[in-house]
């Protein structure tokens, strides 16, 4: 698995729609976005840490690979 850079919330948004996502609704500072059946939570923080990102891309069921090509 390649290296996750650090990106900010909206960056990992804007990543995940090229990838087909859709913004359902915002709850406070966390977005929730869906492709088909597939959901995630993405916070909207400056900077989203390693691991924060890396479950985010786990629930959305989205390998590193496509995340780093769709940046």
């Amino acid at each position: 698995m390649p290296k996750l850079p650090r990106v900010s919330g909206a960056q990992a948004l804007k990543a995940l729609q090229k990838l087909g996502f859709e913004k359902v609704r915002q709850s406070g500072s966390h977005v929730i976005a869906r492709r088909g059946t597939k959901g995630c939570v993405i916070p909207m923080h400056a900077e989203l840490k390693i691991g924060t990102l890396a479950g985010v891309l786990r629930q959305a069921e989205v390998s590193a690979e496509e995340f780093l090509a769709s940046l």
